[in-house]
């Protein structure tokens, strides 16, 4: 038989030896296809290097092999690691991300995101925080039964479809860090309040504190907003202020404890000799700034790609959880005598 320099799903299915239908089914991952079916037909495609264009394939299964994501957050580390993970699941098993940046705290963020459904027949959604957040929106999509993964939900965590690590494990490990090199008088540079992360991690914080016979001193705790920005504000708000000067920050997110860091070299305070810096995520800024940053690696490359292979229906079970891992890197040393 004769096959075209651009093969199509008609001769895939006459050299295998079966019909259009099946050849669809098998190219959209579908059940009720035999093995050997499936693999005669994975065959021909491989042989023939034949690639189902997008509109055939929506016409032949009403699906648009299109998945969004969404995204509010102002680290451009961790979008790129969330998009990274999740675009390479997608790519291997023939979808589209439309990757589509959003305020989780704006009044028309529903009508917002249900336009985007209908204008591009979405076939589901991952949602990053904080738009894990929002309930208004999941309650919607679960009208419409639109399928929808979570990475590291804050609310309903039991409900859907989840990719998850434990933050306040996380945060606490590596307090206790700090609180092992001999600090006694440890900051904390928090994250804004619509992400769970950021009470999570307090948690952490304080958890450690608590087990290591410190009390909780409020004015140790500056908000931030995950930003460099917010970070050097708090960092001088702690550092140049008033107040006795902690010999330990740990910032919420490795944005911000660059910023602290930026604050510590301007005003040559000696990082780690007069101060330690921590943050987490272990994202590609914390092995840029000198010193490389001691962090908490936060498996978002992987949690992403987990979300997607949930939504994708690959895995059999509804949740993932990762583990974290603490990096000791040289911006943490023993707390000054």
């Amino acid at each position: 038989m004769h096959v075209s320099s651009r093969p199509t799903i008609k001769e895939v299915s006459k050299i295998a030896g079966v019909s259009f239908k099946t050849v669809s089914r098998v190219l959209n991952n579908e059940k009720h296809v035999s093995e050997e079916t499936r693999r005669r037909v994975e065959e021909v495609v491989a042989r023939l290097n034949f690639r189902p264009s997008h509109a055939a394939r929506t016409l032949a299964g009403r699906k648009s092999f299109q998945i969004g994501l969404l995204y509010d957050n102002p680290s451009p580390y961790y979008i790129f690691h969330v998009q990274s993970g999740a675009q390479q699941r997608c790519t291997e098993q023939g979808y589209r991300l439309l990757v589509q940046p959003i305020d989780s705290q704006a009044p028309d963020l529903v009508s917002n995101v249900l336009a985007l459904i209908d204008e591009t027949h979405l076939d589901g959604l991952i949602l990053s925080p904080p738009v894990t957040e929002a309930t208004a929106l999941l309650d919607e999509l679960d009208k419409r039964g639109l399928p929808y993964v979570r990475i590291a939900p804050g609310v309903r965590r039991e409900a859907g479809l989840a990719a998850t690590m434990d933050d306040v494990a996380a945060a606490r490990e590596l307090v206790e860090h700090l609180v092992g090199l001999g600090h006694r008088r440890i900051a904390f540079i928090s994250g804004p309040e619509s992400h769970i992360s950021s009470s999570e991690r307090l948690r952490g914080y304080r958890a450690a504190l608590e087990g290591a016979g410190i009390a909780f001193d409020p004015a140790l705790v500056v908000p931030g907003d995950y930003s460099f920005d917010s970070g050097y504000a708090a960092a001088q708000q702690l550092l140049l202020g008033k107040g006795a000067r902690p010999t330990a920050i740990f910032a919420g997110n490795d944005d911000m404890a660059a910023g602290a860091l930026a604050v510590a070299h301007e005003n040559d305070i000696e990082v780690p000799g007069a101060l330690s810096i921590a943050g987490f995520d272990d994202s590609d800024l914390a092995r840029a700034v000198w010193p490389p940053l001691t962090t908490i690696h936060q498996p978002v490359y992987d949690l992403a790609a987990a979300a997607a292979e949930l939504i994708l229906g690959t895995p059999p079970q509804p949740r993932v959880t990762l583990e974290h891992k603490l990096m000791v890197r040289a911006s943490t040393g023993p707390a000054p005598k």
